[in-house]
């Protein structure tokens, strides 16, 4: 049998083979996990909340149900951590504000309970920037603490680079899940928008917030996005584009075609990073089944940026009046500039903008017309030094605000031997052929771990 200490570096799907066998209890895996927190969470700062008790409760109880042959879920016995933004019945949601400090929903999120409904464990909740916005929590990078671990859904990203759990659930409103991914050289996948129920999450926009997925490999974003995600005859729509795709596809014979896009935030940069995923488009062009050409967007996604501030200023503004009005002292000068922006946008003027985005969403439909995927950066270059350190500019809200999935691809190693990503993109609804297509680079040997550049 494994040390505790070797099982948790599995993947959630090696997880769930080793204990449907019986080669595994869950209450193994579950201690292993806990015991790499133990390790390494005194320097990271992932959790803002993590209960042993809780944890080994549960996997207790799926020992039970294997050792009583009853059915055992997709998730069986794999721990997932959860973002403190989804309500979680048995445990605090405070959102990374001092305001919701305590604060027990009584319910758990539509996603949450699917997790449950899988057998999956529920060790705790992962840091989140003050309301998934910019001010940051105390979480690190992973890989050298003077560094930053991304955005609002760091405390998930650093727990899965660091073998704490396989899996952990984000979100991304701007670049939440795929700044964090590249940074901390996992995989971040932000699904298309709506398929993953937003029920029982903190709400900051209408229209851009997204449920993410992040773990250490292509199988397992595909393990939970099975679990999370809509489906049935209940959603139509839904049903009509992705049917019963149950697996991913083993052998690809057609042609990929394959779009590389530098974006407005080329510029922004770094050279390094430039180069890498120029060389990298280079190769998979020497591919007989990889056709690659580089594409322009259309020049209104010049004003992506701005539109993308219009609409999340302004929705801020709503959602938190009551925060901003009442408890100001326990808000972040930055978010509280934030909202005091927002309210001085009018109505017609947000009106415009959620038009602007949705001419944005028709002009990418209309480019994916021609292509299967599109590749780009995930972000400028590796992880700012500090966790103060404003982001550089990046193409991540581009693709959240046309609803198109996204998924980060740990590929690259910058001059601080820290990871960064390439970011690809296919249109919406076709999310299966998103993973296909990681899928498909990884079997074709066309994907190479960052640590091992």
């Amino acid at each position: 049998m494994e040390n505790t200490k070797s099982l948790s570096k599995l993947s959630a799907t090696e997880i769930v083979k080793e204990v449907t066998a019986g080669r595994l209890s869950a209450v193994e895996i579950m201690q292993s996990c806990i015991d790499r927190v133990e390790e390494v969470e005194p320097e990271i700062h992932a959790w803002e909340y993590f209960s042993k008790e809780k944890a080994i409760k549960q996997a207790q109880l799926i020992d039970g149900k294997i050792k009583r042959k009853e059915n055992l879920g997709a998730l069986c016995s794999v721990p997932v951590g959860i973002k403190d933004v989804f309500n979680t019945e048995d445990m605090p949601t405070c959102m990374g504000s001092p305001l919701w400090a305590g604060f027990t929903p009584g319910n758990d999120a539509r996603a949450v309970t699917y997790i449950r409904w899988a057998d999956g464990i529920i060790p705790g909740k992962t840091v989140t920037a003050e309301f998934a916005v910019h001010h940051p929590g105390p979480t690190v990078n992973p890989y050298n603490p003077e560094y930053s671990p991304g955005t609002s859904s760091s405390g998930s990203a650093a727990a899965v680079a660091s073998f704490m759990v396989p899996l952990a659930l984000g979100t991304q409103t701007a670049g939440s899940t795929i700044r964090p991914a590249s940074y901390c050289g996992i995989y971040g996948f932000k699904p298309s928008f709506g398929l993953i129920p937003r029920t029982g999450i903190l709400k900051t926009l209408d229209t851009l917030d997204h449920v993410t997925l992040l773990t250490r490999s292509v199988e397992d974003l595909y393990l939970l996005f099975n679990v999370l995600r809509v489906k049935g005859p209940n959603y139509p729509f839904v049903n009509k584009f992705m049917g019963n795709h149950l697996q991913v596809k083993q052998e690809y014979s057609s042609l990929w075609k394959v779009a590389f896009v530098k974006t407005p935030a080329w510029d922004q940069a770094e050279k390094y990073a430039q180069d890498s995923i120029v060389d990298y488009v280079a190769t998979l062009s020497k591919h007989k089944n990889i056709m690659v050409e580089e594409e322009d967007l259309p020049e209104v996604f010049n004003l992506a940026d701005d539109l993308h501030e219009l609409i999340y200023i302004k929705a801020l503004s709503y959602y938190f009046e009551d925060e901003y009005e009442y408890h100001k002292e326990k808000i972040s000068r930055l978010f509280c500039e934030m909202v005091e922006k927002g309210k001085e946008i009018s109505f017609q003027e947000y009106r415009s903008g959620i038009e602007k985005q949705n001419e944005l969403i028709h002009q990418l439909d209309r480019l994916l017309d021609e292509y299967d995927i599109i590749i780009t950066l995930s972000t400028a270059g590796e992880a700012p030094r500090g966790l103060h350190t404003l982001d550089k500019r990046d193409s991540c809200l581009i693709w959240t605000l046309c609803h198109t999935p996204a998924i980060n691809l740990p590929l690259f190693k910058g001059p601080n031997n820290l990871p960064f990503g390439a970011q690809i993109i296919s249109r919406r609804l076709r999310d299966y052929d998103l993973l296909d297509f990681a899928r498909y680079l990884e079997k074709e040997g066309l994907f190479r771990d960052w640590k091992e550049v």
